[in-house]
């Protein structure tokens, strides 16, 4: 039960999935398969499927990188949302859209799990979103260069961490992708 009244349907938002945030990307091959399993279910069953955009100085506008990875497609009625920061929600239109639709719950996947993929569950859940993160439908890349945990550390840490969010009127969830219920209106 979001907290966003009048708002009962859930949609499927798919954070980047683009070829040069997923080239390197832990499992990639599995999280993208997932990712469609997802969205032909989202589509089969009449959920709204968002697709998410990332541009900056690495992903230029138009580039081979920044465009959609070639097994995923977004329908031609689907929302395609460009965005410049980590929320989708910040400087976009992704939240008009959702009200349009009467999105009160969304089904997260994507990446990158601790950059754009954090900072989306965050946004959403402090705009009153119920919010689950499909735990085998996001990914990232090998960053432990940097200092970072390997990435399916990264990935088990989040899925563990967002599975307890709670806050009065919304909850976040993680499930695995045979688990998704787009039926079900809210995470219990």
């Amino acid at each position: 039960m979001a907290t966003l009244e009048e708002r009962p349907n859930t949609a499927l938002l798919v954070v980047d999935v683009q070829n040069g945030v997923v080239a390197d990307a832990h499992d990639r091959d599995g999280v993208v398969a997932n990712i469609g399993t997802l969205v032909g279910r989202a589509r089969a069953g009449g959920v709204p499927v968002v697709w998410v955009q990332h541009s900056d100085q690495g992903l230029q506008r138009g580039s081979e990188a920044w465009e959609i990875v070639p097994e995923l497609a977004p329908g031609e009625d689907e929302p395609l949302v460009h965005k410049l920061y980590g929320d989708s929600f910040e400087g976009t239109e992704l939240e008009e859209i959702l009200a349009a639709r009467g999105v009160g719950r969304l089904v997260v996947t994507g990446a990158q799990t601790d950059m754009c993929i954090r900072c989306t569950l965050h946004g959403a859940f402090v705009r009153g979103y119920d919010v689950t993160l499909v735990g085998d439908a996001h990914t990232t890349e090998d960053l432990t260069e940097h200092g970072a945990p390997p990435p399916q550390l990264v990935i088990a840490h989040t899925n563990l961490y967002w599975d307890e969010q709670a806050a009065p009127g919304r909850r976040g969830r993680t499930v695995e992708t045979a688990a998704v219920d787009f039926l079900t209106t809210a995470p219990g």
